[in-house]
């Protein structure tokens, strides 16, 4: 076994919250690399519910968000192959395997050999292979990763998305951008296509707890035109606190080794969401004030989510967005433009219930 290095990026939150409870608990990580050259991405998404077995919903899964917004998914029932350390961001479950061990962190080339289906992920690697039965469809991957920012200033300690209230069970799910922006290197098999990739715009996030949002929203970009440096995630949701629910969004902004971070303790962030084609957000705190806009004609994916009733279709995701964003710096009554930038491979996405109609923040 590989003792896996800390990162000095290594946000709160990397490791795995589960407590050994039998409470209703789900845990899920996402991985995204996107490949500028050929306006695609993919992004992989990890989830685990109840692993404590013998429930109705117990199992994991990985799905797989790949060209042209194409789908794989594949599960895994048994929740015992599952592994996750709870000091550090490491994971993995095993599907089909000859190993006759506990699941644990393999070399890479030692994965390869002995785990036929299945997928193992850290700070630094993500590597798997999931086939779809009912199709043959596949994906075989493997990149490493050289994170560049967490979720926080450059060289400070990184911070909680949720700020500090996080590390107590009161926001219920939990979320963490765990690496704004990375460079990934290695490549992804897409059903016999191979897609090799050298330093990539990487991301990762991660959710958790024993509640779910009934609604949600989610901007994400680190390709933007012009603007190597550059990582943007937004979003929002109805979440539950304690005993009641609120609305919630911030923004938060990676730019030349700076975070700028709005958030519902230190902005006003305000919100126009339609149910699918427009996003649109403004922030503002003492500093500075940001604008976002949001827009894809394509249809979008439905994917599945940990929902209270097990892993259902309930988000839509685009990876191939457009967004422009506008940020400004705050003078008094005046403000001057610092940053202005635009990208064709943002990602999307909406997802709980009601999106009947257009959501607003006032």
């Amino acid at each position: 076994m590989l003792t896996i290095p800390l990162n000095s990026l290594q946000t709160p939150h990397s490791g795995y919250h589960w407590d050994g409870s039998s409470r209703r608990f789900f845990e899920g990580w996402y991985y995204r690399v996107t490949l500028p050259e050929i306006g695609q991405t993919f992004a992989f998404m990890y989830s685990i519910e109840d692993p404590i077995g013998g429930k109705p919903h117990s199992g994991g899964a990985a799905q797989i968000l790949g060209p042209d917004d194409e789908y794989l998914c594949r599960t895994f029932p048994d929740v015992n192959k599952f592994w996750g350390s709870r000091d550090v961001l490491s994971l993995g479950h095993w599907g089909k395997t000859n190993l006759q061990i506990s699941p644990l962190y393999l070399l890479p080339e030692e994965f390869e050999h002995h785990v036929q289906e299945g997928y193992q992920a850290t700070a630094t690697l993500n590597q798997g292979i999931i086939r779809d039965r009912a199709t043959n469809n596949y994906c075989r991957w493997q990149y490493e990763i050289q994170p560049v920012y967490g979720w926080g200033n450059q060289n400070s300690n990184q911070q909680s998305t949720a700020g500090w209230l996080s590390f107590l069970q009161i926001f219920e799910p939990g979320w963490q951008i765990l690496m704004a922006h990375g460079l990934a290197s290695g490549k992804i098999d897409w059903n016999g296509k191979i897609y090799e990739f050298t330093n990539a715009p990487a991301y990762g996030e991660k959710n958790w707890g024993g509640a779910f949002p009934q609604k949600w929203f989610w901007i994400n970009c680190n390709c933007f035109e012009g603007e190597p440096d550059l990582a943007l995630t937004a979003g929002g949701g109805r979440r539950g606190v304690l005993w009641w629910m609120e609305s919630v969004a911030m923004i938060g902004l990676h730019h030349q080794g700076k975070f700028y971070e709005f958030v519902p303790w230190n902005s006003q962030v305000e919100w126009e969401i339609q149910p699918w084609g427009r996003w649109q957000m403004k922030a503002s705190n003492s500093n500075y004030e940001i604008e976002l806009t949001g827009t894809t004609h394509l249809p979008g994916t439905p994917l599945r989510a940990p929902t209270a009733e097990g892993l259902i279709y309930c988000c839509r995701d685009t990876m191939q967005g457009k967004l422009s964003l506008e940020l400004r710096e705050l003078n008094g009554s005046k403000s001057k433009i610092i940053l202005k930038a635009e990208s064709l491979l943002c990602g999307l996405e909406v997802g709980g219930g009601s999106w009947d109609n257009c959501w607003q923040s006032r």
